[in-house]
């Protein structure tokens, strides 16, 4: 017994033949155009928010900068205190900002420092205290991951808006196929059915 060979015509859409409607045309150019938009859309995209993270992180850098700080209380120790990662605790500190102002704050110190004990603290262009800035290799991590996902959810996010329009197109089609159905039926009596 002869054996057909079944070959698949991955663009029959392009291509014109009696059994090609137009939502195949529309649906090929939406395939098209959605792998167009993932590819480039999603590379400018995680590009622009890498370069975005990595100025804002060169930013913090040059605008935080350290200060003395004195702890006004003693910081808790023992089992009732709450230590943070790196085995700090929080406690109140007094500093002075650029502008000679005098500030209280409340940050990391380590377990147990007596009043008085000297510690260093970041602060920001306002003379508040904030976190250390990333440097090095952390931040170039932080923007080159932030690029990565950035990219992967614009397209992921292409994907799905093409999938859904797809999957319009594909409900529309078989609703034109079950008024054909409707109509055959029709003329052939209402035997199909």
């Amino acid at each position: 017994m002869a054996r057909t060979q079944l070959r698949r015509v991955r663009t029959w859409r392009w291509r014109r033949n009696p059994l090609r409607r137009r939502s195949d045309v529309v649906e090929a150019w939406i395939v098209l155009a959605a792998w167009v938009i993932a590819l480039v859309g999603s590379a400018f995209a995680g590009l622009l928010a890498a370069s975005t993270v990595g100025r804002d992180l060169a930013q913090q850098r040059a605008e935080r900068h350290t200060v003395s700080a004195v702890v006004t209380e003693k910081a808790p120790v023992g089992p009732s205190a709450q230590t943070l990662d790196g085995g700090h605790v929080w406690a109140t500190v007094r500093y002075a900002s650029p502008d000679g102002s005098t500030h209280l704050a409340r940050t990391e110190v380590p377990p147990g420092a007596p009043q008085g004990t000297r510690v260093t603290v970041w602060t920001d262009a306002h003379g508040k205290v904030t976190s250390k800035p990333l440097a090095g290799g952390d931040a170039t991590f932080q923007s080159v991951w932030t690029g990565v996902l950035v990219a992967v959810a614009t397209a992921g996010g292409v994907a799905g808006c093409a999938q859904f329009a797809r999957s319009r197109l594909e409900q529309r089609r078989m609703d034109q196929w079950a008024e054909e159905w409707e109509r055959v039926d029709t003329r052939w009596g209402g035997k199909t059915g």
